[in-house]
């Protein structure tokens, strides 16, 4: 036990509580202590030092112990200066204080050990108003013949999978320039923002091994890609504005649907006669156009809109055909009216 004198014949239990209390339980009359003389801030500074180092020690507790290790006035530590003093390594530090920013549903659900530190941690990078979402992304209901199902952990493995497909964005492949202040004022730079991966390499640095530098702020990105779209479609108003969305358009929506355009590819044909595709050919009718609903918003790409083009239209009867269920109405050599028995109305639907 670690101990300071507080008065003449009484001491003040720096580390060691509660073996100090299972003495008094077992009713142990002497144990160990260490005496030292130590200032109010140190005083503070070795209990928490203490408590890290604990074998037993919960993560929430580590980020708590952490953050008030760096609040200090005297000392003042940096993460690496925690590091060597508590015997970690940097990034251990820099994801433990990152669970202070859990949201209380997920602090609960830690310390209930319904998630383990894996997910904690993943569910720790991400803005506060998209925890609540993941945190369900970790379990999985099954029902094993009870009226009620049985939730399940998923690994943290599938979390990860769940986030990199739902909110983390690939900053590379973003329709504006990163480093554009004045497109969306109240953000600033993504250079400069924190909610980047690459803004903190400490934390981030799986990450950014795996996919390079991503935006944790799905709102932030979106009204950066919705403002850059505008500025673009203001600045050159024959853009035809397409959906790559499946799904009816929005009523009277000016953006066409998929089956009222043609996308052109930039790639060859890998077989010749993938060279008669509609998608490979360019006609007379080419011309630019930008996503603006759907996926890869803000993205530029040559299409054939032209209703009058034979591929458009191709491409209306086909979806029409399968909205409707019912095949064409072009008579096939297994559909044709038999010559020896009258046609019924559905052979000829």
């Amino acid at each position: 036990m670690l101990v300071r004198p507080l008065t003449e014949n009484g001491f003040e239990i720096i580390a060691g509580a509660r073996r100090y209390r299972a003495a008094q339980m077992a009713e142990v009359p002497t144990v160990p202590v260490r005496i030292v003389h130590l200032t109010d801030a140190e005083a503070v500074e070795a209990a928490l030092v203490e408590n890290l180092i604990r074998a037993d020690v919960h993560p929430m507790e580590e980020a708590t112990g952490f953050a008030r290790l760096l609040a200090l006035d005297e000392p003042k530590y940096s993460i690496e200066q925690l590091a060597a003093r508590t015997g970690k390594n940097p990034a251990y530090v820099a994801s433990r204080l990152k669970l202070i920013d859990l949201v209380p549903i997920v602090v609960e659900a830690f310390y209930r050990d319904e998630i383990g530190v894996g997910h904690a941690l993943l569910l720790a990078k991400l803005p506060a108003d998209q925890q609540g979402l993941a945190l369900q992304a970790c379990f999985k209901e099954v029902y094993n013949g009870g009226d009620k199902p049985t939730r399940i952990l998923l690994p943290v493995r599938n979390l990860q999978f769940w986030i990199d497909s739902n909110i983390l964005l690939i900053l590379k492949d973003a329709p504006f320039k990163k480093r554009d202040a004045q497109l969306v004022p109240a953000a600033g730079s993504c250079a400069d923002y924190p909610k980047r991966t690459g803004h903190n390499k400490l934390l981030f640095d799986d990450d950014l091994g795996r996919q390079g530098d991503r935006c944790t702020d799905p709102n932030c990105y979106g009204a950066k890609v919705s403002a850059r779209v505008a500025q673009t479609v203001a600045a050159k108003p024959e853009l035809v504005q397409i959906s790559t969305a499946y799904g009816a358009p929005k009523d009277r929506s000016a953006v066409l649907p998929r089956n009222k355009y043609t996308a052109i590819r930039d790639d060859k044909p890998k077989l010749k006669d993938d060279a008669k595709r509609p998608e490979f050919k360019v006609c007379k009718f080419t011309t630019e156009a930008i996503i603006t609903e759907g996926s890869d918003v803000g993205t530029i790409h040559k299409v054939c809109a032209n209703p009058k083009c034979p591929s458009i239209i191709r491409s209306s009867q086909t979806a029409a055909k399968m909205r409707s269920g019912r095949p064409s109405r072009t008579c096939s050599a297994r559909n044709r009216p038999s010559p020896t028995r009258p046609a019924s109305v559905s052979s000829l639907r």
